[in-house]
């Protein structure tokens, strides 16, 4: 299915029913408070599949996902994706290491955002990004200040202003808007 820029695929609490999969384009899930805050609980795109869990576990979506860009999902009704997962160990396996790392994500961004300083955060973000997409050199951060505000907990205001202080420390660089870590 096509999606356009910020148009929805599901909602929060919506029954989880189908394999979701990003062909091109991103998308990102996430949950907002009653003022309408957003906090990012994840960002995905090429070759990456979301809502898993849910389907697995049998419970609904815990946030809506909609579309950061114009973007093309697979879209897998649950059914056959369980079939694939019995018949095929391989694909069991692979599934297991993507659960394992969005656990560890998850893990991670419960305790920076419940512990550490706007700069811990800030760099524990960059650091995952990095190692999910870098053979270690430096690498464009495809996230906005205001995603990354959504993803820490933190206000864009203070994002920015400590994506400064740390380009000045030489901690990263900018490059145009986007930050080179």
């Amino acid at each position: 299915m096509s999606l356009r820029k910020d148009q929805l695929l599901c909602h929060e609490g919506d029954v989880a029913s189908d394999y979701f999969q990003v062909e091109s384009g991103s998308v990102k899930m996430y949950s907002a408070n009653q003022d309408g805050q957003e906090f990012i609980q994840g960002i995905f795109g090429p070759g990456e599949s979301f809502g898993e869990p849910a389907l697995i576990g049998k419970f609904p979506y815990p946030g809506s996902v909609g579309a950061l860009e114009p973007a093309k999902v697979w879209r897998l009704p649950g059914d056959y994706f369980f079939q694939m997962l019995k018949e095929n160990f391989e694909l069991h396996l692979k599934m297991d290491q993507v659960l394992c790392q969005r656990l560890r994500y998850k893990s991670m961004v419960l305790s920076e955002i419940s512990s550490y300083e706007p700069e811990h955060r800030i760099l524990s973000l960059l650091k995952y990004y990095k190692s999910k997409n870098s053979t270690g050199s430096p690498v464009l951060i495809p996230y906005t200040r205001q995603q990354l505000a959504d993803m820490s907990g933190l206000r864009v205001e203070t994002v920015i202003r400590t994506v400064k202080k740390m380009e000045k420390e030489k901690k990263l660089s900018l490059d145009g808007r986007k930050i080179r870590f």
